[in-house]
Order: C-alpha cells, then structure tokens, then sequence
C-alpha cells in the first residue's frame, strides 16, 4: 500500500528516459491488448455469423463444419514422443538452461502433423489437410525427463510441482484423437464428381502426347492408307478419336462420387480445427478479447495518468 501510494512521487521524479520508456512499454502493452481484443471480437462474430453445414450440403467455399474425427486408411499417423496413435499431433521438447542466475527452458526438438485426417458427421466424410490450422487438442500432455527422448509415455499430464528435482527436459505433446467431436472451420471444396472442372483441351494434348511416344502403336491404329505414317487427314482423325475418348472419361469422372476437403482458406479467414465445441470455444475468444480491453483501459489509463501527473 506504502508503495502505490508513493507512486506519483516516484513518477514525478524519475529520469526522463526512465519515464519515457516506462511509458512506451505500458503505451505497446495497451496497443496489444485492444489488437488482442478486435483479434478476439471478430473471430467470435464470424463464428456466431455463420451457420454449421453438413458434409453433404455445405456450399464451396468458406465453412465451419462439426462431426467426429477419423482417420484414413493406410499408414497410422503416431505421436513421435508417446508412440500413440492419432488423426492429429503437435509436440515440443525443451532443456533446462541454467544461464548465470537466470533459468529458463530452451527448444531442442518440435514437430507438427501435417497428415491427411477425416471429419465425419451424419451426411458424409470430408479430409481435412491441416497444415496451417490453429489447433485446439483433445489432449495435452507435459511431462519432464532426463533424455532428450522420453522413456516413457504419461496417462495423464504430470503436474509441475512434482517434477521439481533436476529433471533436464520438458516434453509436451497435443493430439486430436479418432473418435472424438471436432470443431472445424475453413475452405471447404469438392474434388471430383460433378463439381469437377474439366479442361477439354489441355486432356486432349495429353493424350495425343501419350500416343506420339509410341509411334508404331499410332500408325497401326491411324494409318488407314498403309503408307507407314500418319498424315494430316488421319491426324485430324485421331484428335477427333481422343477427343471422344476424353468426353468419356470426363462423363465417368461426373458420375463417380466428389472428394470433399476443408483447408487453410487463401484470404485472412481463419482455419481452426478444434476439440472444443462452437459454443465453448466462442466463450474462449469472448473471455480473451475482454482481458485484452480490460489490459487497454487498465494499462492505457494509467500511461495517460503518468503523462498527466508529469506535466500538469
């Protein structure tokens, strides 16, 4: 109490460089908060704005998506630290650094998947290419080592005030596990199917390539004259055939079911996959963007005051 109330005298009689930085710290302080806040607001309004779709029905374009996480067949995607099996995983390992009298924890080794996965709700299944997500996990685990590697894989995070007795490394480790809901917002696309464009032209150069590199094949099947070539007229036949020939894969390709997928969007809409829920993780960014707008007022306030006290 002594303190904060000697406060305007310290304030009143510091150095001017000492004042000045003082602040500009609390001035950026500020500014970050109300950036934190805007940030934060605009998120929660986007996320309230725009109404869950389904797999089947959801417009191309920008979505947020709800159902459960899956993995695809194939190779399964481990966890490089606990060896457990997942649709999604992030991790970091990190040594104690002792520097003078100063502790500090330093990054050694992380990693994030960058592994096809699927959301899957009542109407269908979408893949989910993460790379550029922000990722809220299902799990989250912190444990502490004496290895670089852990040599063994925690049920459950290991509190830090246990570990208080030499441990050298730090390990963290995020997952996203099959069977769980997930939340999902991003650029959704349908590959395939009847929403695929096609690009007559360029299929039909690519096939005609194919049949120059094997000439004799060519002349066997197009040379009607039997000169040993294929001259124009019958060149002209054999674009007509290949052009047949790729309207009839391109209407199998229609008939055939579309691969839907959801990725980072090209714009500055967000990608989030979450393991909270729409309704949770809005609470979240409503509780964030309020701290930030409390830290501008607070903070911003009192460098207004300072300014005041020093040269009223």
């Amino acid at each position: 109490m002594f303190e904060f109330l000697d406060l305007p005298r310290g304030i009143a009689t510091a150095s001017v460089a000492d004042f000045w930085v003082g602040v500009t710290v609390a001035a950026v302080i500020a500014l970050g908060g109300f950036v934190l806040a805007f940030y934060y607001f605009s998120r929660s309004r986007l996320m309230e704005d725009i109404p869950t779709s389904r797999v089947r029905s959801a417009a191309q374009g920008f979505v947020e998506l709800e159902g459960m996480a899956e993995v695809m067949k194939g190779d399964p995607i481990v966890s490089p630290l606990t060896g457990a099996e997942c649709a999604w995983y992030r991790f970091k390992v990190e040594k104690h650094v002792r520097s003078g009298r100063h502790n500090r924890w330093r990054t050694v080794d992380k990693g994030v998947s960058d592994a096809l996965f699927l959301l899957r709700d009542a109407t269908g299944i979408c893949v989910i290419d993460p790379e550029g997500a922000s990722v809220t996990p299902h799990q989250k685990l912190v444990w502490y080592g004496h290895n670089e590697r852990p040599s063994h894989a925690p049920q459950r995070a290991t509190p830090w005030y246990l570990q208080l007795g030499g441990s050298r490394y730090r390990y963290t480790e995020e997952r996203l596990l099959p069977g769980w809901p997930l939340y999902a917002m991003g650029l959704f696309r349908t590959v395939g199917g009847a929403n695929e464009v096609n690009n007559t032209s360029d299929e039909v150069r690519d096939l005609l390539a194919d049949w120059k590199a094997n000439p004799r094949e060519l002349v066997q099947r197009f040379d009607r004259d039997g000169d040993g070539q294929v001259d124009m007229n019958e060149w002209q036949r054999a674009r007509g055939v290949a052009l047949a020939e790729v309207r009839d894969r391109q209407r199998e390709r229609a008939r055939q079911p579309g691969a839907h997928t959801l990725a980072q969007p090209g714009d500055r809409h967000p990608f989030l996959l979450s393991a909270k829920s729409q309704q949770e993780l809005g609470t979240r960014f409503r509780w964030y963007a309020v701290s930030g707008l409390f830290a501008f007022f607070l903070i911003g306030g009192g460098a207004i005051w300072a300014l005041t006290l020093r040269f009223a």
